[in-house]
């Protein structure tokens, strides 16, 4: 059985190894370590960073993106045509360059410091982003997903993100920031109402 290991929460790029796995139907080991056991962990991993995917017999996989891509070639939720893949690897690539660009606000124990920065991303930043990504989405197709009818990996991808910065966790940056962009919007809402997504949380909160 594949062991998937990511910290304790339902959150970022565990979460959506964890949801992408699910997708596939693949029966995984979950686990779920806490913050004070990282240190331990953190050697035993190939980049010092999680999540990792343990197959018997083939290793320890890094970097959240190669976890996806693999189980996405594996398992039908990944384009076969190069061409198409890449176009799916850019979303998924720039999911990560929003992570990079948001984490220095994160760790900012400032008040003032943190308004200032956030306030900058969410009209610089975050808004080209949004903007980029729905010009490329509108490129693929007319959805619902990034390829059509068939979620991918992509779109598990892009709705964890789009999730984060909806749910309104993130003081400063407006929960209605990407709410004019239809193509982003409507991945976030059918990832969300796949049968699959909606099996696992019912399962987690039950």
């Amino acid at each position: 059985m594949p062991k998937l290991t990511y910290f304790n929460f339902p959150a970022s790029r565990g979460e959506e190894c964890r949801l992408a796995l699910h997708v596939a139907g693949v029966k995984f080991e979950d686990n779920r370590i806490e913050r004070e056991t990282w240190p331990q962990v953190k050697t035993t991993t190939p980049y010092a960073t999680l999540p990792t995917l343990e197959i018997e017999g083939r290793g320890i996989l890094g970097q959240t993106n190669a976890i996806l891509i693999y189980v996405g070639r594996e398992h039908g939720l990944h384009p076969q045509d190069n061409w198409e893949a890449a176009r799916h690897e850019e979303l998924m690539s720039a999911v990560e360059e929003l992570r990079s660009m948001l984490m220095p606000s994160l760790r900012m124990s400032d008040p003032d410091e943190r308004l200032r920065a956030r306030a900058e991303l969410a009209t610089g930043y975050l808004a080209r982003w949004g903007a980029c990504v729905e010009r490329q989405l509108g490129q693929m197709g007319d959805g619902p997903f990034v390829a059509g009818d068939a979620i991918h990996v992509a779109d598990i991808k892009l709705y964890i993100a789009a999730k984060w910065l909806s749910s309104g966790v993130i003081d400063h940056i407006p929960a209605d920031l990407f709410a004019d962009h239809r193509r982003l919007c409507g991945i976030e809402q059918a990832v969300a109402a796949h049968p699959k997504i909606v099996e696992w949380y019912a399962a987690k909160s039950a």
